[in-house]
């Protein structure tokens, strides 16, 4: 089956997942993160795409961004992996690829799954069993969303931004989210969206991005098409 185009839409956000080829390590030491974060960040305000939520885990990353443009996720990506690539070939005395590929990508409803989708993937190193909570976990944004600090790579997206009036009101408030966990309902939902490159969302957000992007957005129901 041919692969699906991947949905870009301008200030649709998108859940991001690229792994190391054959799921090997990508990220060595705190050198190699710090050296990511810093080129994302670059990469990320060249391209005018705006990050929300990231979490680096040794063998893969997820990211939450938001393009303004088109292009913009795939001109951010290709510029930092290239960058990225030399970076560690060099270090490690490596040769040929790193990563696999062809990252995953799915568009998300806003108002159901934004935040669901940003606990999802900070949480990612609590599931994992590197950390015992996602403050614990230095390479996330987290520290950021959850706690109040600085993150120079991050862009607080509306949804985040209506959690509070300050800083520390937006932070409380979405540590209260966090310590809720994900239902069993939504962490389906977002890895079948994720792992598919599906829109993740109710049927009329995706019957409405179906129609604006002409491809479909969601698996078809199993089973034979009923008659008419």
């Amino acid at each position: 089956m041919a692969r699906l185009a991947r949905v870009f839409v301008p200030g649709l956000p998108l859940h991001v997942i690229q792994r190391g080829n054959n799921r090997q390590r990508v990220f060595f030491d705190a050198e190699d993160s710090r050296r990511y974060l810093d080129w994302l960040t670059e990469a990320a305000a060249a391209h005018a795409l705006a990050v929300h939520a990231y979490v680096l885990m040794p063998n893969h990353v997820h990211l939450l961004v938001s393009p303004r443009q088109a292009d913009s996720l795939p001109r951010t990506l290709q510029a930092l992996g290239a960058r990225y690539v030399r970076h560690i070939n060099r270090r490690r005395a490596r040769t040929g690829t790193l990563w696999e590929g062809r990252y995953r990508c799915c568009a998300i409803e806003t108002e159901r799954y934004f935040l669901a989708c940003s606990r999802y993937i900070e949480l990612n190193p609590v599931r994992a069993g590197l950390a015992a909570t996602p403050g614990a976990f230095r390479w996330s944004s987290y520290r950021c969303n959850g706690e109040g600090a600085a993150d120079a790579l991050i862009t607080p997206h509306d949804t985040y931004l209506a959690l509070g009036r300050t800083v520390a009101d937006r932070a409380r408030s979405y540590r209260e989210l966090v310590a809720l966990g994900l239902s069993a309902e939504d962490l389906a939902a977002i890895r079948t969206a994720s792992h598919g490159n599906w829109a993740l969302g109710s049927a009329a957000f995706q019957r409405r991005l179906a129609k604006r992007t002409g491809r479909p957005v969601a698996p078809r129901p199993a089973g034979r098409p009923r008659a008419e």
